[in-house]
């Protein structure tokens, strides 16, 4: 059994993942409640995925958001640095590739949309990866990142904070392969930026037209970006 630190040691976050790879999607929808079906719903609709497009889903696990995206008829491609993930994934007929989010094996400007869910957290440099992010999709093109943020109603955020991320490493045992990584994604998802923080990160990045909305109370964000493009004067990437 292995778990992460907070410094987010590539080796360790995919090796934590090989470990709860098995039963991954049934422990996410009894952690959640079953929201994650509705947080998923609600990716699909931002992103707005459309026939012919290119969609790169990045930290896709077991590739259960991609098969959704790829309903919509975009080609859509499953991108994660735990093999053990893609392999629980491997049923579902999307195209997959192991791959590290801060080198994507990917050309510039490769994909009109690019998207990543409850995985963003788990890199070591997020201002790299959000530029990695942007070289790969077209100018015009969009992102969309859903993620565990910060509950608006205090009381709330309260409880969140000091008792409900505290009983997910005590749930994990009874349904994780791997129960000692929710310790990590307990602490990982307390100290995550907030929606405005990690909306200024994204700017930091180089993308524009920012905005987020809350879901669940703020339990969990979506952030949306635009590529911007290349002004009048300025040429195009190659």
């Amino acid at each position: 059994m292995s778990r992460a630190g907070l410094d987010k040691n590539p080796r360790e976050v995919a090796e934590m993942f090989d470990g709860v790879a098995k039963g991954y999607d049934r422990t996410n929808s009894v952690m959640t409640l079953g929201f994650d079906r509705r947080w998923r719903e609600w990716s699909r609709r931002v992103l707005d995925a459309r026939p012919g497009e290119r969609v790169l889903d990045l930290a896709a696990g077991t590739a259960v958001s991609t098969v959704e995206y790829a309903a919509s008829g975009a080609w859509c491609v499953a991108a994660d640095f735990s093999v053990g993930m893609l392999a629980s994934g491997a049923h579902r007929r999307v195209p997959k590739v192991a791959a590290d989010a801060l080198r994507l094996p990917f050309k510039d400007n490769s994909f009109d949309a690019v998207t990543v869910s409850f995985g963003i957290r788990n890199f070591n440099d997020t201002v790299a990866a959000l530029k990695e992010m942007a070289r790969v999709t077209k100018p015009g093109g969009r992102m969309v990142i859903c993620e565990v943020s910060t509950p608006v109603f205090k009381p709330f955020r309260f409880v969140y904070m000091r008792y409900l991320l505290k009983l997910l490493p005590l749930i994990a045992k009874f349904v994780s392969s791997n129960p000692v990584a929710y310790s990590y994604l307990a602490e990982s998802m307390a100290t995550w930026p907030n929606q405005r923080a990690l909306g200024e990160l994204i700017s930091q990045a180089g993308w524009e037209d920012v905005a987020w909305f809350n879901l669940t109370g703020g339990m969990v964000a979506l952030h949306r970006a635009t590529k911007p493009k290349p002004k009048a004067d300025e040429p195009a990437e190659a």
